[in-house]
């Protein structure tokens, strides 16, 4: 597998944006994530996008993460967000999102981020699963979605 770096508009991006987002509406009926990112969340020093490539170059996963710091919406100074996790359904269960999960913690390490955080959902428990697995403890809500029922927050110093 190919991790690779690249920007959060690259075309590959976008298109495994739109098939989570698709997911996402699939999942819970309301057209998708409408928390509001720009490619410019994703670079250097804000934070990065990485896309997982198959051996004949076809993307499969990404996820990303994003500076955050104290705001009105719940985040502590040193926080660095992730957003975007994402594989394919043919490549799941292959350990792919462990991979970018750990490369996105150690970039953001590296970065002088203190705190990885992340908002998901009730109806993504194979997201659940893998964050609790992988040492993300529920924490005080935070973000677009913090005052949805639905709505479950995790977090892991780094």
């Amino acid at each position: 597998m190919d991790i690779r770096r690249v920007p959060y508009d690259h075309p590959d991006a976008v298109k495994l944006d739109a098939e989570v987002q698709a997911e996402y509406h699939v999942r819970y009926g309301d057209g998708g994530d409408s928390t509001p990112m720009h490619p410019a969340d994703f670079t250097p020093p804000n934070g990065i996008y990485l896309i997982a490539y198959d051996e004949a170059g076809v993307p499969v996963a990404s996820g990303g993460w994003r500076v955050q710091n104290a705001n009105g919406e719940g985040n502590l100074d040193g926080d660095a967000e992730l957003k975007r996790m994402y594989v394919i359904e043919q490549m799941r269960g292959r350990g792919l999102a462990r991979r970018i999960l750990a490369a996105l913690e150690d970039d953001a390490r590296a970065a002088g981020r203190l705190r990885m955080v992340l908002e998901t959902g009730t109806q993504q428990p194979e997201a659940i699963a893998l964050y609790t697995s992988s040492g993300y403890a529920p924490c005080e809500k935070f973000g677009y979605y913090r005052f949805h029922e639905d709505s479950r927050c995790y977090a892991k110093p780094l």
